[in-house]
This record gives structure tokens, C-alpha cells and sequence, in this order.
């Protein structure tokens, strides 16, 4: 069964490869919220929050897995076939990406929560670094492994499996109530 789950997502990575990477990532990214109300915040069904899901599922699908297939990409373009590719593929994303991403994850959410740009500051000053820090003793060694050992067409499959956790963990802190 496994193998032909795998077989028929690398079929479908070949054909439909944006397509496919941003299917997964937004699957991936509401999975996250999903055990973050569920299993961390202990909603009930009740309770469960489906636009707040649904905020995760169009963030993942539409902005963040094409992105990520275009960052991938282009890492590979700068760094492949060069000497401690890896670790400047690594620290090129940690440097770039990282901040990109906390920033845009946290303003997008905001928005589309329908927060102010006054609100969606306070929010920015307050989570963003402890975030940003918290991201670095996940990452860098996620992102090594990745570049390292993957091939580029499942480095976006593999940071998407890390990325569970770490969307839980996001889901979890910009949604509490403070």
C-alpha cells in the first residue's frame, strides 16, 4: 500500500509538479491546525474552528507550496555541484527564507482573520523573533538533511513531513487567545 501511495505521488509529482507540491503543502499546513485544535487545544468538534483550517489550507496551497518549489529551485540553480553546497543551500534558506516566511505567515493570517494592520504589528513585535529563534534549533538541521541527502523533487515533500510539527507548533501559538 505504501509503495503505491508513493509510486502514484511520484507519478503525479512528474506531471503536475506545482500542482503537486502546493496540494501538499496546503494538506500539510491543516493538518497542523487540525492536531493543534484537536490534540494541543483539546476543541472539541464542537468547537473546532474550520475557517480558521480553511485560513491554513489557502495559505499552504496558494502561496506557500509554488514558493517553495521556486526557492528550491533556485538554490539548486546557485549552489549545485558547488563545494559545501548543502550548507550554503542551508544557510541561504535560514537567512532568506526563514524571516520571509514568519513575516509573510504572520501578516497573511492576519488578514486573513481580518485583523488591522495595527493589530497584525502587535502580533509581529511580539511573536516574531521568539518564533524566528525557535524555527533555529529546528531548521538548519532539517534544511542540511534535506539538501544533503534529498533529490530536489522531494525536498518540498520532506520539509512538508517536518513541517507538521512545526505548522501544530505555529497553529498553536498565533491562534491562542492572549
Amino acid at each position: 500500500m505504501v509503495t503505491r501511495l508513493w509510486q502514484g505521488y511520484s507519478r503525479l509529482l512528474k506531471m503536475y509538479p506545482l500542482r503537486t507540491m502546493a496540494f501538499t503543502t496546503g494538506t500539510i499546513m491543516t493538518a497542523g491546525d487540525c492536531i493543534s485544535q484537536l490534540a494541543i487545544e483539546r476543541k472539541g468538534l464542537q468547537q473546532y474552528d474550520l475557517k480558521r483550517s480553511s485560513r491554513f489550507l489557502v495559505l499552504g496551497f496558494c502561496f506557500f507550496g509554488p514558493m517553495m518549489r521556486g526557492w528550491y529551485l533556485t538554490l539548486d540553480k546557485l549552489y549545485a555541484g558547488k563545494k559545501f553546497a548543502a550548507i550554503k543551500m542551508m544557510a541561504t534558506d535560514q537567512l532568506c527564507m526563514s524571516p520571509f516566511f514568519l513575516s509573510t505567515f504572520l501578516t497573511v493570517m492576519g488578514l486573513l482573520k481580518g485583523e488591522t494592520i495595527q493589530e497584525i504589528k502587535n502580533k509581529f513585535q511580539k511573536e516574531f523573533l521568539p518564533l524566528l529563534f525557535t524555527s533555529y534549533k529546528i531548521w538548519p538541521l532539517a534544511q542540511l538533511i534535506n539538501f544533503y541527502v534529498l533529490p530536489l523533487q522531494h525536498r518540498v515533500l520532506f520539509v512538508n513531513c517536518v513541517a507538521l510539527g512545526w505548522n501544530t507548533y505555529l497553529a498553536w501559538v498565533t491562534e491562542r487567545k492572549q
